[in-house]
């Protein structure tokens, strides 16, 4: 009995292995604002926006994925890791930051 409690733990450990990271654990990466410098404030509106919209794209990949790596750790014991998603989920939320910076700093009104 002392066996099986044993080896239900460590199945279960490994179907933790390299799952990917939840969304919300995805911090932005640095990017620099002097790019955004430039732009009038209907501009950084639009960018903004642009931006958002594929943050929420990327979420739902990345979720995805999630839910992919679930299945693929029950049958082989592992899961997918992070992909391309997760880096350019970072990328994106860095580039919303800078972009939130410059419209603070320009005092739009958004």
């Amino acid at each position: 009995m002392k066996n099986i409690i044993l080896s239900g733990f460590v199945l279960s450990l490994v179907g933790c292995m390299n799952m990917p990271t939840q969304p919300s654990q995805i911090t932005g990466s640095y990017t620099s604002g002097l790019r955004y410098e430039g732009f009038s404030c209907d501009q950084l509106a639009t960018e903004i926006n642009s931006l958002a919209r594929r943050e929420n794209q990327l979420v739902i990949a990345q979720e995805q994925r999630i839910k992919t790596s679930k299945v693929q750790a029950a049958w082989w014991g592992y899961g997918q890791g992070d992909g391309v998603e997760a880096s350019e989920l970072a990328n994106v939320k860095g580039e919303k930051e800078a972009v939130r910076h410059a419209i603070e700093s320009k005092g739009c009104r958004i």
